[in-house]
């Protein structure tokens, strides 16, 4: 069991420890929840502590994190090692592979990242629970941030910068933003669209939402090149839709109609993530170099 330690600050001195636990130790309204109807979940001095209860400057509440239960079948075969890049007790993170999957789906069952990182959770005596912060596609390899409790789960949501790098076939020079809504032409397909749908054509396609990519780009070749990018937004497929909307679509992304340049997977690498550590309040960099396969095309 996960415990955390939290001091009272003036700014809560005399408040009901709810207004605390919410804002001052940052706890989700679901997870206050969880701990109110657990036995000693909230503690001060090794006593019970009521939400409505005031707290003064100073205390020290002690929060005892429920139990997870296991989220995800553990691979039964656990063959590929995990490439961690940064690991506590909080917090797990992999450099993953151009060619794994992150979620089980109908495709894959008991051969995906999920399994793998659950199978090396078991074996440290932890719950088989896999909770990956984001997302990856199966064939984008690099960062991926994964809360070992729900505490740090909820408090890096949305609180990770992610810089990728993908190669678009097209020679990009300078910088710029891709400002194009993503929608889903078909609900029963996994392909994206960039732009307003065509209600003509595909009536049950979901509204459009804005979405934003920030590029700059750092080799320009006549067939591909290098761009950094930056997203404000995160909508599944996000970089690889932008490019193709413009007509230059990922290298070895036949999914939105790219040339392969000997590559089995579109051309794009998570290669740089910063966020503050949801416990320590330590500000964390890591980066994950980029694979032979894409080296090979710079």
């Amino acid at each position: 069991m996960r415990t955390l330690e939290f001091t009272v600050t003036e700014e809560y001195n005399g408040k009901k420890a709810l207004r605390f636990l919410r804002g001052g130790a940052g706890l989700s309204y679901h997870l206050v929840r969880q701990l109110k109807v657990q036995e000693g979940g909230i503690q001060r001095d090794g006593e019970t502590l009521r939400t409505i209860d005031p707290v003064y400057t100073g205390d020290i509440i002690t929060v005892h994190l429920p139990e997870d239960l296991p989220t995800v079948e553990p691979a039964k075969d656990p063959h590929r090692a995990l490439d961690i890049l940064f690991e506590d007790e909080d917090l797990l993170v992999i450099n993953k592979p151009g060619d794994l999957a992150v979620h089980p789906t109908h495709n894959h069952q008991g051969d995906t990242l999920a399994n793998l990182v659950a199978a090396y959770l078991l074996e440290q005596g932890s719950p088989a629970v896999f909770r990956a912060i984001g997302r990856l596609d199966k064939g984008t390899s690099g960062i991926l941030v994964c809360a070992k409790n729900s505490y740090a789960a909820s408090r890096l949501q949305g609180n990770i910068q992610k810089t990728y790098y993908a190669f678009p076939t097209g020679p990009y020079k300078g910088e710029g933003t891709i400002s194009l809504p993503i929608y889903r032409p078909d609900p029963g397909k996994t392909l994206r669209a960039a732009g307003e749908p065509d209600r003509g054509k595909w009536p049950e396609a979901s509204d459009p939402i804005p979405a934003m990519t920030h590029w700059k780009a750092l080799q320009t070749g006549e067939e591909y090149s290098l761009v950094e990018v930056h997203l404000e937004t995160g909508r599944t497929h996000q970089i690889r839709v932008h490019f193709a909307a413009l007509g230059t679509p990922l290298a070895g992304d036949d999914m939105y109609g790219a040339q392969s340049f000997g590559l089995t997977r579109p051309a794009l690498h998570c290669g740089r993530a910063e966020f503050i550590h949801p416990v320590t309040g330590k500000e964390i960099l890591l980066e994950a170099p980029m694979p032979e396969d894409l080296t090979n095309l710079m």
